[in-house]
């Protein structure tokens, strides 16, 4: 991708915002906000948000399969679980029109989750014992009316999820199926994410589905919004809302940012909308069940404020835009704008994603801070200086180096495959 063709370019000098990652994705040219919640993804966060949806739809079609349900859906299915007046981020619409004289009054629901959805779907399709277990995935924009939008993406009223549903004929499959998705499949979908180190399962509340905790999965991170207490004898992380004695010294207290979730939902939903199967000796009975959500969206903003400095982002490669920056300086001079041109196809034949800035009319200083700022995992320069040369750096370090083109190469052949 050549720098002069993109859309739109970082904004060094912008807006300060009420995050880091509003602010560097903001003025990095990542996303850009309609109103409040709400934002557009622009070329560059498009394709972080896509390689963070692909590490995850990866991991998940291991243990599911992918679909993809409905955003708008009639207020009944939320009627028939009793859950319409009960959830209390709901954004209701209605489909009225005072332009066309064919007028659609009826009102609807924008889903912040998709129980409503799945279960009589899947009951479609099911009424053997011969049929279970099974599970199916999406990745899809959610909706959700939060009082205070805030946070960048890490709080939206429109955000992008995978929630996956599990199906299961006894409390004990879905019990076993419940591990194997925190453990190993989220585990590896935050190892392979860059944030596995920093990633932690805490206990909380089951909600009205279960008497037994549902579990979170938080990074843990300065700026994150939700209290954890860690058991330092057991070993074992809790959210604040189910802590009985705070104030214990047994707690150590960290912040954290939730990044997914697993419930079981055991037989709530299946009960409500009369989903049954037929089992071995002919007798129906209810599906067990049990949801499990990633906020894709959520994580590209929780990998900016765990990987970040005061110039900019520092993705990890897995994730980032473009694999190297390339900046050619002295791009007047014939010999300098060729080198730089043979190696940026060079780089592109080999497979490796690259933004080149090859402008002619901005100075050195300016296409470095620009570089910061978008947080690509390699600089390249390539100058007078350099002469037949090429000046490696690493972001996430302060020392450079002068390498051979074969040098570079390898060296970036090394890093995708290490990550």
């Amino acid at each position: 991708m050549l720098y002069s063709k993109l859309f739109p370019k970082p904004q060094k000098q912008g807006k300060e915002y009420d995050s880091v990652n509003a602010t560097y994705l903001q003025n990095g040219g990542f996303i850009h906000q309609t109103m409040a919640g709400v934002y557009s993804y622009l070329p560059l966060g498009m394709r972080v948000l896509t390689k963070i949806e692909q590490i995850v739809r990866t991991e998940m079609d291991k243990i599911g399969q992918e679909v993809l349900m409905p955003s708008i859906v009639p207020t009944k299915l939320w009627e028939d679980t009793k859950r319409l007046e009960v959830v209390d981020v709901l954004f209701k619409v209605t489909g009225a029109n005072k332009v066309s004289r064919e007028r659609n009054d009826a009102e609807y629901i924008l889903n912040p989750t998709h129980e409503e959805v799945v279960t009589p779907l899947a009951k479609l399709f099911t009424s053997s014992y011969k049929e279970l277990p099974f599970a199916v995935y999406q990745i899809q924009t959610k909706f959700r009316n939060e009082p205070r939008a805030k946070s960048g993406i890490l709080r939206g009223r429109e955000f992008r999820m995978k929630d996956l549903y599990s199906f299961h004929a006894s409390e004990e499959d879905l019990l076993d199926y419940y591990d194997k998705v925190a453990k190993p499949a989220y585990v590896e979908v935050f190892k392979k994410l860059g944030l596995g180190d920093s990633t932690v399962i805490a206990l909380a509340s089951g909600g009205d589905f279960t008497e037994k905790y549902s579990h979170e999965f938080q990074t843990l991170c300065e700026s994150g919004e939700d209290t954890l207490y860690y058991d330092k004898k057991e070993k074992t992380y809790y959210n604040k809302e189910v802590v009985k004695d705070p104030d214990s010294d047994k707690y150590e207290i960290v912040k954290g940012a939730e990044v997914g979730n697993i419930f079981p939902l055991n037989t709530k939903f299946s009960v409500a909308l009369d989903f049954t199967y037929t089992d071995e000796n002919g007798e129906r009975k209810p599906i067990y069940m049990g949801c499990y959500g990633i906020g894709t969206s959520r994580v590209m903003g929780v990998l900016v404020e765990m990987f970040h400095d005061e110039h900019g982002i520092i993705w990890p490669m897995q994730v980032a835009p473009y694999h190297v920056h390339l900046v050619a300086l002295d791009m007047t001079d014939a010999k300098i704008k060729e080198k730089a041109f043979t190696l940026y196809h060079q780089l592109q034949k080999e497979g490796i994603e690259v933004l080149f800035d090859e402008r002619e009319d901005v100075r050195p200083g300016a296409k470095f801070a620009d570089a910061d700022l978008i947080g690509i995992p390699v600089r390249l320069v390539i100058s007078k200086r350099t002469e037949d040369k090429i000046e490696w750096k690493k972001r996430d370090e302060k020392e450079s180096e002068v390498l051979t083109s074969d040098e570079v190469l390898a060296r970036i052949h090394m890093l995708l495959k290490t990550g």
